[in-house]
């Protein structure tokens, strides 16, 4: 390896959503950049959980032994803090999602170089804690397919997050049999059956394949996406991306993203917290008089809508690797 490439280690359980998509858009955009980037992988299980820290301990008890130097130019720990990956880095970053910053992962705050944070938000919470925290923002895939045709129907993609607000979304769409179709696709893990059932709600529990999931997304027009809080808002953003009109809790973070000019915002009528973010939850009457709006909307404006968030994400996303290039170059000086 040249001696001048600075070598990155992410850190993260690769969960197979999120977490996943997270690590695939750092190492590619990390790669693109010019670092060599390794990929600490962490598994679940009780019994990994235990030996894995234990491993980790010994592992650097050999590299000491031997007089090896830290492995890693810069640890990049997302969403926890590993304090058995500390050691093999001269620096350690912290990229967090505040709804899962667990009091563990406080504790251990002060051992990290600095806050990589996904969104201006998250840059707050941090520094109120006392630490060093840099803005890097965060990017989505690109889900645009222009060739699907666009039909004026809403769709929610809840995943498997209880933070989208899926059961309220599905209770007052209940109660306006007279509103058009919304698709809700589920996982099995948490969906529950609509009871009463709704003529008006296709509730598609399940996995499927992303030809079917880029073909919904591109499809309908209106996205519901209100958000309770979020680390970064995939969902959000691949809907921008593909150009729906993105209707959105107007808190932070999800208003960053989601703004007037290129979405609707709909506001909260409580709030309560989750770890280091506070949830919202959106209005009952401000969600209906949201629909209704954009029931009555002309396909011109809503197409201008979409058009503006999708010309958002591109810019976003043509940026990010500039803006965490930027960042690590503070962190991480040439040699």
């Amino acid at each position: 390896m040249n001696a001048a490439v600075r070598h990155l280690n992410l850190v993260a359980w690769s969960n197979g959503v999120g977490l996943t998509r997270d690590l695939r858009l750092l190492e590619h955009g990390l790669r693109a950049d010019g670092f060599d980037v390794s990929v600490s992988r962490i598994r679940r299980g009780k019994l990994y959980k235990w030996l894995r820290p234990a491993w980790q301990r010994l592992r650097y008890a050999a590299r000491v032994l031997v007089g090896r130097g830290h492995e890693f130019d810069a640890n990049l720990m997302l969403e926890h803090i590993r304090e058995e990956d500390l050691p093999f880095a001269a620096c350690n970053l912290f990229v967090p999602n505040p709804e899962w910053c667990l009091p563990s992962d406080v504790a251990l705050l002060d051992r990290v170089d600095g806050v990589l944070a996904k969104t201006r938000h998250a840059v707050e919470i941090f520094e109120a804690r006392g630490c060093r925290a840099d803005f890097i923002g965060f990017t989505s895939e690109d889900r645009s397919v222009p060739a699907v045709p666009r039909e004026r129907s809403f769709f929610h993609l809840a995943g498997r997050s209880r933070n989208k607000g899926t059961q309220a979304l599905i209770g007052l769409w209940q109660r306006h049999p007279e509103w058009p179709r919304l698709v809700v696709l589920q996982s099995p893990l948490e969906a529950r059956p609509i009871e009463p059932p709704a003529a008006n709600i296709e509730h598609r529990i399940g996995y499927i394949d992303d030809v079917e999931l880029l073909r919904l997304q591109n499809t309908h027009r209106f996205h519901l996406c209100p958000s309770e809080t979020e680390g970064f808002g995939h969902y959000l953003v691949e809907a921008m991306s593909v150009g729906a009109v993105v209707i959105a809790t107007d808190a932070p973070p999800m208003n960053e993203m989601v703004q007037p000019d290129r979405g609707i915002l709909v506001r909260p009528a409580r709030s309560s917290t989750q770890h280091l973010a506070t949830t919202y939850f959106f209005d009952d009457a401000a969600m209906e008089a949201t629909i209704e709006q954009v029931l009555a909307m002309p396909e011109v404006a809503s197409a201008a809508i979409g058009d503006a968030a999708r010309a958002w994400f591109l810019a976003n996303h043509a940026d990010f690797p500039s803006r965490l290039r930027q960042v690590l170059d503070v962190y991480l000086p040439p040699r």
